[in-house]
């Protein structure tokens, strides 16, 4: 009953409606309405209540949309042929942008928030698991804890075999996987990459349930004790994804003070995307950290080797076949970010061709077995990862005007200005206050812009030839002795920048002088405006290419364990852990220090007992002592890796601060200048450092 209400009320509202987006006003009459569309939406802002956000949803849907058929109805002539391709492109980026906020409306207005589904007491009726490492190319050192920490799993072990799937065929992982009592996968050829790697193994293996982590992946001891009882509630149930959680800060958060303040670029997909198309059954595979039904890929002929996202390709499969699928939002494993921006480029651009490969090859629009709902998600997904040429038209447009005096938009700027205002104002608060959580408003441009220029190219390609291209393994666990700017990476951006500046400049010198130059002021305050916020996101995204030192080998995480500090002449003392790392510990100096005695080892003190780790004295000062951790023989290091990495409740964190857009746009402008103090600061180190070189020389 109460659905046919609905769909009655929309059937009566839809005339209503479309008189409002297609009605034209001249820029007062637009200006009040406008106006008072954005008063009523903060006004309903102040009213916490989902069925609230639905309106809210619904009238910023409505004025993008006006504006929308406003620039294709009134501002779509040319006085010239340049003038016609640049301004059709410019709204075909704008119309590109209106369908992805559409759809991400539609995808994340509705999140389903999962529970554990909790195992039956009887331990006979859990499903046998299947848990596969697949590796190519990374160091044992990467590898070695994820493996241990999967043997930390809290499951019978007669239900559960772990394998390291290694398709580089190293005997010193088959040494690793023989001394820790795992099975050991290999195969003559690398075939299909890491989907051939999986593939393999399912012919050797028998679960019923396979389970898979990517090599830098560690899982908490209850990972599947959260995961497997959701397959024996529903046994259509296919896939059951968890978040990507990393416990290294990303190129942004290592590079960029501001961002480590802030939710990183995965929280947005991790949360609210994911749990939107939970509530669509459209979950995606991401690759690791989820569970999946043998049965389901057996019926799809086991992982999809057609493009080089394997993971989301296979969900797809399974949905089309009527399969389940499931995200649980709570982060059960952590895994190691990439260490630089070049990989990190790298990595999202082998993303988006194979997202666009599946546009190609197996449209989601097209064929059978999927909802209209799923279709939709999808379709987003890999419409997201075209943002590439819309992003570089964007920073791009208003150069048009401010250096080559070209109208790509027929209109007044007043004009323009009472409806893009709107637009944008609703837009962003709507989304910030829905998503603001996990991201924070204006840095979504700040990510694209990072990867637009190099995304262009590889998208463009792959729309061609879906077949172009090939897997690529991201690199983990690198080190950097010595901190560098990436200009190469950047060099697009760069001089983007440089012809903004030009343009800004141009465009305030034709200001100034307007009554000489015999041009609208307005439509240069407008242009120059539009070209100073580019030029703003375009600046922070250069600063992520600064690469900061990176000479850890491993992670030190925030944890309070009790520890005994053994001393060379065979007194002890009680102490406190600050964090902890598979390479060390910071601890608080002990009350009665014994400052000419030499540290031996630390017992750490757990609930199940003691672990007893020989050390060396760092440093030792105001109070802390560092310590690094001696060869730990296997069987300690999986103890401390249950310890440090696979605690039930290690990823567990409150989430964010509320997001305040013009908070997060101060935020930016503070990143930029930031950039350019460190940069004037770089400067005259290496210009003293170039002096006293001479110096030296001289003496």
């Amino acid at each position: 009953m109460k659905k046919a209400l609905f769909y009655l009320l929309l059937l009566l509202l839809a005339p209503v409606v479309a008189v409002i987006i297609i009605t034209p006003m001249d820029s007062q009459k637009q200006y009040t309405f406008g106006l008072i569309s954005i008063a009523i939406l903060f006004l309903l802002g102040r009213i916490k209540s989902q069925k609230v956000s639905m309106i809210m949803v619904f009238l910023s849907a409505m004025m993008s949309t006006r504006y929308i058929w406003w620039r294709a109805t009134e501002t779509l002539h040319f006085n010239s042929e340049v003038e016609a391709i640049l301004g059709i492109g410019l709204f075909i980026a704008e119309l590109y942008v209106w369908l992805i906020l559409i759809l991400g409306y539609l995808q994340t207005s509705w999140p389903l928030k999962r529970n554990i589904e909790p195992l039956p007491d009887d331990v006979s009726l859990w499903p046998t698991v299947d848990v596969y490492v697949p590796s190519y190319n990374e160091s044992l050192d990467v590898v070695r804890d994820t493996v241990l920490a999967a043997q930390c799993i809290d499951y019978p072990r007669d239900k559960l075999k772990i394998y390291l799937l290694d398709d580089g065929k190293r005997s010193e992982f088959a040494r690793f996987a023989a001394d820790v009592g795992v099975g050991y996968i290999t195969r003559d050829d690398n075939r299909h990459a890491k989907a051939g790697n999986l593939n393999h193994a399912m012919k050797i293996t028998k679960g019923e349930l396979i389970c898979v982590f990517d090599c830098d992946h560690v899982a908490t001891r209850t990972f599947l004790q959260a995961t497997v009882g959701a397959f024996l509630k529903d046994d259509k149930l296919a896939l059951l994804q968890t978040p990507h959680y990393f416990y290294s800060p990303d190129p942004f958060e290592r590079n960029l003070k501001a961002a480590r303040e802030i939710p990183n670029e995965g929280a947005l997909f991790y949360g609210p995307v994911q749990q939107g198309n939970d509530n669509w059954n459209a979950t995606f595979f991401c690759g690791s950290c989820a569970v999946i039904r043998r049965s389901a890929l057996e019926e799809i002929g086991g992982f999809a080797v057609e493009t080089v996202t394997e993971d989301a390709h296979t969900a797809l499969k399974m949905q089309r076949l009527g399969w389940g699928s499931a995200f649980l939002a709570i982060p059960l494993a952590a895994g190691l970010a990439t260490e630089r921006l070049g990989l990190h480029i790298v990595q999202r651009t082998r993303w988006a061709r194979g997202m666009t490969q599946i546009f190609r090859v197996d449209n989601p629009l097209l064929g059978r077995g999927l909802k209209w709902q799923q279709r939709l998600c999808y379709l987003n997904a890999m419409l997201h990862f075209q943002f590439g040429l819309p992003r570089v038209i964007f920073l791009t447009a208003p150069l048009a005007y401010l250096l080559f005096n070209l109208n790509i938009i027929h209109s007044s700027a007043s004009l323009i200005f009472s409806y893009v205002l709107p637009h944008l104002v609703m837009s962003l608060y709507v989304n910030s206050r829905m998503n603001g959580r996990f991201r924070a408003t204006f840095w979504g441009e700040i990510y694209e812009t990072v990867m637009a220029f190099h995304l262009v190219i590889p998208t463009l390609l792959t729309m061609i030839s879906p077949k172009h291209g090939k897997f690529n393994v991201t690199d983990k666990g690198g080190l950097l002795d010595v901190g560098f700017f990436d200009f190469n990476i950047v060099r697009p951006h760069v001089i983007c920048a440089l012809l903004l500046t030009a343009g800004v400049i141009s465009g305030l010198v034709r200001a100034f002088a307007h009554d000489y130059f015999g041009v609208d002021p307005y439509v240069i305050a407008l242009n120059v405006g539009w070209a100073l916020f580019s030029l703003i996101i375009l600046m922070a995204a250069i600063a992520v290419a600064r690469e900061t030192k990176q000479v850890r080998k491993t992670i030190r995480i925030d944890v309070s364990i009790p520890v005994v500090v053994h001393y060379a002449s065979g007194i002890s003392s009680r102490s406190q852990t600050i964090n902890l790392s598979m390479g060390g510990v910071q601890l608080k100096a002990p009350d009665r220090r014994h400052e000419d005695d030499q540290i031996e080892a630390v017992d750490l003190m757990l609930q199940t007992g003691a672990i007893s780790i020989p050390v060396h004295l760092i440093d030792a000062s105001a109070g802390i002592i560092r310590l690094q951790f001696q060869d730990i023989p296997l069987s300690r290091r999986r103890e401390l890796v249950r310890v440090v990495l696979s605690r039930a409740d290690a990823w567990i964190n409150p989430p964010g601060r509320k997001d305040n857009p013009l908070r997060s746009l101060m935020t930016i402008i503070r990143t930029v200048f930031e950039l350019f103090w460190l940069s004037w600061k770089d400067g005259r180190s290496n210009k003293k450092n170039k002096l006293k070189a001479e110096e030296d020389g001289v003496a």
